[in-house]
């Protein structure tokens, strides 16, 4: 059945779990934080969905959007005293998007269905193997592309059907990537896409460390001007 939830449209993939700071300038989307917290937007939640690259939502609608996003549950707000606000959110439900309304609200109005996994997690064998694999490649990522202290585990409590989402939080992937693995309804097949993915990652950022370019490949003649 479909639903109505406010967009934010943002240049990243939000993903389930997953800590979001915003920091609100706009003023359709300062009503919308005013909406949140006053109760006219239900349960304080609202849609964030990513921007296709060369598009423009209030030109192309919803052709510029991707059609699968995420809910932000707001959880904090501060505001500011020139009127700006400074939100903590946090990823929950995803959901696909069918329509946008452009008229009815300052800000996007989206039609939406939610977005369930086709499959529910199972505790066997197979799963237990790629949770390991995919914390391992998340640690071998987070040594060789952040000092020692800028990165912690993620929960040893976490299910594995949200770990995925987490690791890939916490990592600089490409948004196109972070987009597939949020469609991905399989949770077997998120672990085994954020364990591949972030073990691409690790080695290009590797090769990148272990052959550094020669300073004088980037040295020229001192300008007279």
């Amino acid at each position: 059945m479909a639903e109505t939830l406010p967009l934010f449209p943002l240049g990243t993939v939000l993903m389930p779990g997953a800590s979001l700071p915003l920091h609100i300038f706009e003023p359709r989307y300062r009503q919308l934080t005013v909406d949140l917290v006053t109760g006219a937007v239900p349960d304080k939640e609202f849609g964030v969905v990513a921007v296709r690259e060369g598009w423009a939502p209030d030109e192309d609608g919803i052709a510029g959007l991707h059609t699968v996003g995420c809910t932000a549950e707001l959880r904090d707000v501060r505001r500011l005293p020139d009127g700006r606000f400074d939100l903590v959110t946090r990823g929950a439900r995803r959901f696909r998007l069918l329509d946008v309304d452009e008229e009815s609200k300052p800000y996007l109005m989206g039609s939406v269905e939610f977005l369930p996994d086709t499959e529910a997690p199972v505790a066997d064998g197979m799963t237990q193997m790629l949770t390991a694999a995919a914390r391992a490649a998340h640690r071998r990522y987070c040594d060789t592309a952040w000092k020692t202290g800028d990165w912690s585990e993620p929960d040893a409590d976490l299910e594995p059907d949200t770990l995925p989402h987490v690791l890939a939080a916490d990592c600089l992937l490409p948004i196109g990537d972070r987009q597939s693995l949020l469609e991905q309804t399989s949770p077997v097949e998120r672990l085994r896409m954020v364990r591949a993915l972030l073990a691409r990652e690790t080695g290009l950022l590797s090769q990148l460390r272990a052959v550094p370019a020669p300073i004088n490949t980037f040295a020229v003649e001192t300008s007279a001007n």
